[in-house]
């Protein structure tokens, strides 16, 4: 339709470039139209009052407009209009047809291409006219695309087989296999699941700077109609042995809006957690929180699942794994405490039966004296708190109790405030007579390692009974979760008994997070937290929650629980002296491998001149030992990119010495799984395609436009083309709009009586 009424596909007139071929100057074509308009104007304002009444108002300047537009257009039309367009010259041009040959490929949609797999459909299309239609005008070249990209010979050749696609790879790919050779256009035939996150800025940098455009076809459905997918899990990599862990999983789906399922966790056939969800509206990600045990130590591969539902397109996408580094290493924490107290007995108590946590505790009896208990030889804090980085550096976690700041020095407190900020660590405040504001620490050195802005006043501390609540932070949080189900767990939390004395924690600062408040005539902060530097810290206004334990049933596991689960998160994760990462630890359907590791001594310093290797086992006696490279302007971080070759599971253990000192270890597990990364996201990527041919300067054309397509794909400044002009003057809607401007003003004047 554009054509019959433009001369020219609509391409011409969105990549050509406007000028008018005439020799006579543009000022003189804009003087002329505004002369013209102007003296018709004039004309009929001096003779209107000449005309008939029933014409004497917007009629009049109708008839204006209609004269003027017709003066313009022939006006416009001598200085002979044109469109010029760089246009790939006939039989010097390759154009490159890539297809998507992955596992997805290979789905029969109902409904869509006549339930034909997307493959065949692809096939069809390009031998009912594309092919034969391109290779009239151009040289062709067919690509097989999938985690690779690999020249076929024909169209008979394409399988879908392969295991993943990587869109990107592979356009980068063509760009330096044909980068001395004159390459039009690309041809990209695909469903658009691409399972390496997108097309990535280099890709398309590398397609603009040659100007290269990339069509697009579409395959497949752009909408399941019924289908549950979950989109991923997100859940810490490492954690320590009978740990309460949590999980946060998203999912899709559509068809199934209000229908009742079940959220399960299962390590192999064991399961060890589910929660009963309800799915919301069509399309919409939804995410859910479900806590479970982590168990002994060991990795754990934990699959998160959701049931296959009556009538799912897709039974393949219900399920992700993720794998989790169990840990059975202690984590010490000192704990000082300034007097003794119940509160102190209490946790202390506690902690003992959790075998992943360590209290090494030093208690002022008097002035002078303190009573250790749980220290690992006789010289552990026999000079009371320590003074030297590596000394306090040993612990993961650190907390004050009703001791006043002036307890310490100055450099005890810088060395307080180094311990979150550089060495990681957690610090824990408790509510006491000589804490928070009592004990001067909203003054103190480490003031900044407080949550909230303390009093400036004494007299914060009170002896008397509150209550306490959870804040919607808190109901999320895995710190205060006494019982799993969301709403049971809040009104346990306003059951408990009365704490018997508080303190004003004063307000809490940007940043911060309160997970639980106390009523005791006005509400206040409980639980406070915040992230500091590397580190964690947090505020607990009170010394009263031993009642929990005295006032309950026996054998309630409520004090103990929250206590456990507080100091964990307090401790657990503190790094050491070397910590390995990787981006995925699940790696479906790819090998590469980018592991970073980060190095410090034993203050914590960043270990610039370190030697960091990594020795990596695998499947089928895979065994290799890699050396890290430091990275550019970041001291003591190092990288690798390695290839896991064959499916499996791997160990990497990372290394650090600095000459004849062993700065440290770190055993990292990751997984390649093949044969996965095509079950989800079967939609066709309409969003994806449709960018990519826009950003190049291509066009995502549908089923029905394909026929114009070889004639089109012409318009690129790629490879070897030529400018052409193309004059305007004779376009057919020209003289429509010519004619239908006289007959229009004819008609007008012959109904209004004025002809």
């Amino acid at each position: 339709m554009v054509e019959f009424f433009f001369k020219y596909p609509l391409t011409v007139f969105i990549k050509g470039k406007f000028v008018l071929l005439s020799a006579w100057p543009r000022w003189l074509l804009v003087v002329l139209i505004v002369a013209s308009v102007a003296g018709i104007g004039f004309a009929v304002r001096n003779r209107i009052a000449e005309a008939a009444p029933r014409i004497r108002n917007w009629r009049v300047w109708a008839l204006w407009g209609m004269e003027s537009l017709l003066v313009a257009l022939v006006l416009v039309l001598l200085w002979e209009p044109a469109v010029t367009i760089a246009e790939l010259k006939p039989q010097q041009n390759i154009i490159a047809v890539l297809v998507d040959d992955s596992r997805s490929m290979a789905i029969a949609d109902s409904g869509a291409n006549g339930n034909q797999p997307r493959e065949a459909a692809a096939v069809n299309t390009l031998q009912n006219g594309i092919l034969s239609g391109l290779a009239k005008k151009f040289q062709t070249r067919i690509y097989r695309l999938d985690d690779k990209l690999a020249r076929a010979s024909g169209a008979e050749e394409l399988q879908p087989a392969g295991g993943a696609t990587h869109i990107s790879d592979g356009l980068r790919q063509l760009m330096a296999e044909t980068s001395d050779l004159p390459v039009g256009a690309v041809v990209l035939l695909s469903d658009g699941s691409e399972n390496s996150g997108g097309i990535d800025r280099e890709a398309m940098d590398a397609l603009r700077n040659r100007r290269l455009p990339v069509h697009t076809i579409g395959f497949g459905k752009e909408r399941e109609q019924h289908d549950v997918e979950l989109e991923g899990a997100t859940v810490a990599t490492q954690a320590m042995a009978d740990s309460r862990m949590t999980a946060t999983v998203s999912f899709t789906q559509r068809g199934y809006a209000g229908a009742k399922t079940t959220l399960e966790v299962k390590d192999g056939d064991k399961k060890l957690a589910s929660r009963d969800v309800t799915l919301g509206a069509d399309g919409s990600v939804q995410s859910e929180t479900i806590f479970f045990n982590a168990g002994g130590s060991g990795v754990k591969s934990i699959e998160f699942s959701l049931p296959i539902m009556s009538g799912e397109e897709n039974t393949t996408n219900n399920s992700v794994t993720r794998l989790v580094d169990v840990t059975a290493e202690k984590r010490r924490i000192l704990y000082v405490e300034g007097e003794p107290r119940w509160e102190y007995k209490f946790i202390r108590r506690a902690e003992d039966d959790d075998h992943g946590i360590q209290v090494v505790s030093m208690l002022r009896t008097t002035e002078n004296k303190i009573y250790r208990q749980g220290i690992s030889d006789p010289s552990e804090l026999a000079e009371g708190f320590p003074t030297k980085a590596e000394d306090l550096f040993r612990y993961q976690a650190i907390i004050i109790g009703s001791v006043e700041s002036g307890y310490f020095t100055p450099g005890q407190l810088e060395l307080l405030r180094e311990f979150v900020d550089k060495r990681g660590g957690g610090v824990l405040f408790l509510g006491g007579r000589f804490s928070l504001s009592e004990g001067g620490w909203g003054s103190s050195g480490a003031a900044d390692l407080l949550p909230t802005f303390l009093p400036n006043t004494k007299g914060t501390f009170h002896r008397d009974g509150a209550t306490t609540q959870l804040t919607a932070a808190g109901a999320e949080s895995a710190i205060t979760r006494l019982v799993d189900d969301r709403s049971k767990n809040m009104e346990r939390w306003k059951k408990l008994p009365y704490i018997n004395d508080y303190q004003d924690a004063g307000t809490p600062k940007p940043g911060s997070t309160v997970l639980a408040e106390l009523n005791a005539g006005k509400t206040m902060p409980l639980l406070i937290t915040q992230s500091y530097g590397r580190g964690r810290t947090a505020l607990m206004a009170t010394s009263g929650t031993w009642r929990w334990q005295m006032s309950q049933a026996l054998g309630d596991p409520t004090h103990d629980l929250f206590w456990q689960q507080l100091l964990r998160w307090l401790a657990a994760d503190s790094p050491g002296q070397v910590t390995a990462s990787m981006p995925e630890q699940t790696m479906m359907d790819e090998g590469h491998v980018k592991m970073t590791a980060t190095v410090r001594d034993k203050e914590y310093t960043p270990a610039a001149d370190a030697h960091v290797s990594a020795h990596m086992i695998g499947p089928e006696g895979i065994s290799a030992v890699v050396d890290m490279s430091p990275v550019p302007n970041l001291p003591g971080t190092f990288e690798v990119d390695w290839t896991a070759e064959k499916p499996g599971s791997y160990v990497a253990e990372v290394t650090a010495t600095r000459g004849s000192e062993d700065l440290g270890k770190q055993v990292l597990a990751f997984r390649r799984v093949d044969g996965v990364a095509e079950n989800f996201h079967t939609e066709q990527n309409r969003e994806l395609l449709q960018r990519l041919s826009d950003e190049t300067g291509g066009r995502y054309w549908k089923q029905s436009e394909l026929d114009r397509l070889p004639k089109e794909i012409s318009y690129s400044e790629a490879g070897i083309s030529v400018r052409d002009t193309k004059e305007l003057w004779d376009m057919p809607i020209v003289f429509i709009v010519l004619l239908s401007l006289i007959a229009g003003e004819w008609l007008l004047r012959r109904k209004w009586g004025v002809v």
